[in-house]
């Protein structure tokens, strides 16, 4: 079975036992369990069910394993001849989940 899910700003293709990484949520704990209602498709042996733009009745279960922090990006902003120099560095944060369930 599988199923593509929407995380906030980004769409997620997801199996049974995967390890995906959200969108940091603080609220969320390690051991909770997390369903996610936003179903975009699903694909059970063969029969493919297509979301307009979600599919009814649809949601994916799982269970946060915690929080860690993406790779550091750094963005800078130089002007030649001007002594302007800027460097900034972000690392953002995520959530790691693991699917349970797929229902629908």
């Amino acid at each position: 079975m599988f199923a593509v899910i929407s995380d906030r700003s980004r769409q997620i293709g997801v199996r049974v036992g995967d390890v995906v990484a959200c969108d940091l949520n603080q609220a969320l704990e390690t051991g909770q369990t997390v369903t996610f209602d936003r179903v975009l498709l699903i694909s059970n042996e063969g029969r493919v069910q297509v979301g307009k733009p979600t599919v009814d009745g649809a949601s994916v279960a799982g269970k946060v394993l915690g929080a860690f922090r993406g790779p550091k990006t750094i963005s800078m902003r130089f002007k030649r001849r001007k002594n302007v120099r800027k460097k900034q560095g972000h690392r953002e944060g995520y959530t790691r989940v693991q699917i349970t369930d797929i229902r629908g």
